[in-house]
């Protein structure tokens, strides 16, 4: 027996519980493993509300890092007290033990801690098929981040830089865009004023080359209005709310523009295409071009608190729960 957060019915914070439940022994191709961190996500916020929904009840978290204490049979990649990190394509990372299929496993190098590691795959890897897969970013290019100081933001914005790339960040706060310069955005920009403006500005009236919109609703018209003739807008998340419909003409008007909803593991569907990814973004760490901000730390059993302040943006940075 174990702990996990469970939801019974979608809803507010309200309706994250604390309960025990059973995990299983691991069967062929499955691993077990005690959590020591775990990332919290937006993603975890609509699961929750039933904008994602849920098969109930359920544990939500979709990453985290922990120790391997049980291996299954036909499991040769990973062995009993490996140190191990994952982003899953479905929920159950809210809890102290789960089961894994071992493909979807990645060692933990060294001179990465438990908490960075569930900080970075699911937002590492995000960040890695927006520049490198969605849209592959080189020198010259310009980007605007929305949300440049969150958990993907903050490792777009640093990747990006290195790419050669100018980055115009959107941010909620004079402290953030303070942070998101930091970081190695070279201009950032606030949410409340009129971003679309000042981007275009700063690109001589032309358009930015992509956005990056984890927003949704509030800043996707905005963000539209922000590109280039046959520029690319990325819509990966809904922190305001889900995109309205919209005619495709609106594309066509604003010069003929791209747009994609990209999912994480539609872009890592093999054990190949996962480790390619991983190896990728750990390779970064390692040379500091990318550094983990884990800003906030909740124990587990307080992710009702932790949801309140992350859609309240009260956040900066990655943040970890703890069993």
């Amino acid at each position: 027996m174990t702990h996990a957060i469970r939801i019974h019915e979608p809803g507010g914070p309200e309706v994250l519980r604390w309960e025990t439940i059973e995990v299983p022994d691991p069967g062929p191709g499955q691993v077990r493993i005690r959590h020591t961190a775990i990332g919290l996500n937006f993603i975890d916020t609509y699961e929750r509300t039933g904008l994602y929904p849920l098969a109930l009840p359920a544990v939500l978290g979709r990453e985290a890092a922990g120790v391997v204490e049980a291996v299954g049979a036909r499991v040769n990649q990973i062995k009993v007290g490996d140190r191990v990190a994952y982003a899953f394509n479905s929920s159950g990372a809210y809890s102290e033990a789960r089961v894994l299929p071992a493909e979807r496993l990645v060692r933990i190098p060294d001179g990465v801690d438990d908490r960075q590691a569930a900080a970075l795959m699911l937002k590492g890897m995000t960040a890695q098929m927006l520049l490198r897969q969605v849209y592959r970013v080189r020198k010259g290019n310009t980007l605007l981040v929305h949300a440049a100081v969150g958990g993907v933001g903050s490792i777009v914005v640093q990747w990006a830089k290195d790419l050669g790339a100018t980055i115009i960040a959107v941010v909620g706060s004079a402290e953030k865009a303070q942070r998101a310069r930091a970081l190695g955005a070279d201009h950032a920009l606030l949410s409340g004023e009129d971003w679309v403006a000042q981007a275009r500005a700063l690109t001589g009236g032309r358009g930015v080359d992509v956005v990056y919109d984890s927003v949704g609703k509030d800043t996707f018209i905005g963000s539209l209005d922000s590109l280039r003739p046959r520029g690319l807008m990325v819509t990966y998340g809904n922190a305001s709310g889900p995109v309205p419909p919209m005619a495709p003409l609106e594309l066509s008007k604003r010069g003929s523009l791209f747009l994609t909803r990209p999912t994480l593991f539609h872009y890592i569907p093999t054990r190949a295409t996962l480790m390619r990814a991983a190896t990728e973004l750990f390779d970064l760490v390692a040379k500091s071009v990318i550094t983990v901000n884990v800003g906030q730390v909740y124990p587990l059993q307080e992710a009702a608190r932790a949801h309140v302040d992350l859609e309240a943006r009260r956040t900066v940075g990655s943040t970890v729960l703890v069993p």
